[in-house]
C-alpha cells in the first residue's frame, strides 16, 4: 500500500497567542555526499552546544516552510524543506528568567545551496558532520534518536 501524501496547510492557532502553545519547528539540513548522510548542526547563540535551527510558528508559512526558514536565519543554508515530521523532542527555554518547556516537530530540509553570509552568521558557528556523530554531539536524547535514525531515501 503507497503512502498517502497529505497537503500541509499554514498553521493557525485560535484565539491564542503563536507562543503560547510552546512549540517550534526545527530544521534538520542534510546533503548525500559520496552516498553518505551529513547533517548540518549549529551552536546555540546562549551556551554554545549543537543544536539544530529552530523557531516559532510564522504566520502563513506551514511548519515545513518555517523551519527551511529557519535553517536559512540560523545556518545560512538554502534548502528543500519536506512536509514530513520525522520527529519530536523535547528542551527547556529559558525566557525572561522563567523555565519553558517547548515540544519541537523537526523537519528534514535538504541543503541547496550553503552561505557565506547570512543573517545570524556572527552568533553561530555551523558544522557538517556524520549522523552518528552529530547524534553524540545534541543534548536531547530524542533529537539525537531522530538524528541517529533519519534516512532521507525514505521521504
Amino acid at each position: 500500500m503507497a503512502a498517502m501524501m497529505i497537503q500541509q496547510l499554514p498553521f493557525h492557532l485560535r484565539n491564542t497567542g503563536k507562543r503560547d502553545v510552546r512549540s517550534q519547528f526545527g530544521a534538520l539540513p542534510y546533503r548525500i555526499v559520496n552516498g553518505k548522510v551529513k547533517v548540518l548542526l549549529i551552536t546555540s547563540r546562549g551556551t554554545g552546544r549543537w543544536i539544530i535551527p529552530k523557531g516559532w510558528p510564522m504566520h502563513q508559512c506551514t511548519p515545513a516552510e518555517a523551519a527551511g526558514i529557519e535553517a536559512f536565519e540560523e545556518a545560512g543554508v538554502k534548502t528543500r524543506p519536506h512536509n514530513a515530521v520525522i520527529g519530536f523532542y523535547t528542551y527547556a527555554k529559558i525566557q525572561n528568567g522563567r523555565r519553558m518547556p517547548v515540544v519541537v516537530a523537526v523537519f528534514p530540509v535538504e541543503v541547496k545551496k550553503e552561505l557565506s553570509n547570512w543573517p545570524e552568521r556572527t552568533q553561530r558557528q555551523r558544522k557538517w558532520m556524520g549522523r552518528k556523530k552529530a547524534a553524540k554531539l545534541v543534548q536531547e536524547p530524542e533529537l539525537a534518536q531522530i538524528i541517529r535514525n533519519f534516512d532521507p531515501t525514505l521521504l
